[in-house]
């Protein structure tokens, strides 16, 4: 196990911290590298478990956090690192986009949310972007039959505190149902 006094030197530099927070170990690699190149601290975490013991020892100037993670969603963290210190510029990442989870991590502290994949370039202009911009294009397309489901049942599930029994009892649809549905990307048009 890696423990947070092996990233001491890096801790240390001139560099920002940031916490780099998913499950996907590879792609938590490539990222570190290319973060790391644009002048960042880089320390990474696979759960929320593990980013909490490291934030006891230090606060991240940065964090960029993955919403599925094993355990517990990347939302809790997103709360507990704002409660830690408001001025932690969150990054929220997922494969999972939707609405329901977009809006909670804003609602929690997170300053941008960005749907994978994702490159450095994208992340560290998220970091940067302080306010809204109002010249953003508006889909004239409405949302597919499937996209429409995927969202609602996001919101659902959110509503549940991410709870997939108490969502699928919500939604009278069988929890192993869910659950398939829940591990398929969101539809696309």
């Amino acid at each position: 196990m890696i423990k947070l006094k092996d990233f001491e030197d890096d801790l240390n530099s001139d560099s920002p911290n940031l916490l780099l927070v998913d499950d996907d170990q590879v792609f938590c690699d490539v990222l570190k590298r290319a973060l790391t190149k644009r002048g960042f601290a880089v320390i990474c975490a696979h759960s929320v478990t593990q980013a909490l013991e490291y934030t006891e020892e230090f606060s991240p100037e940065y964090a960029i956090i993955d919403l599925k993670l094993p355990g517990q969603s990347g939302l809790v963290l997103v709360e507990e690192l704002t409660k830690r210190d408001i001025g932690t510029r969150i990054v929220m990442l997922t494969g999972y986009a939707s609405i329901a989870t977009a809006i909670e991590a804003i609602k929690l502290g997170a300053i941008h949310y960005l749907a994978k994949p994702v490159d450095a370039d994208e992340i560290v202009a998220a970091f940067s972007r302080i306010d809204g911009d109002n010249s953003t294009q508006i889909s004239k397309d409405t949302l597919s039959v499937g996209e429409v489901e995927w969202e609602y049942i996001q919101r659902t599930l959110v509503e549940n505190n991410g709870n997939v029994s108490a969502t699928a009892k919500k939604l009278k649809m069988h929890r192993r149902t869910l659950q398939r549905k829940l591990n398929k990307s969101p539809i696309k048009q």
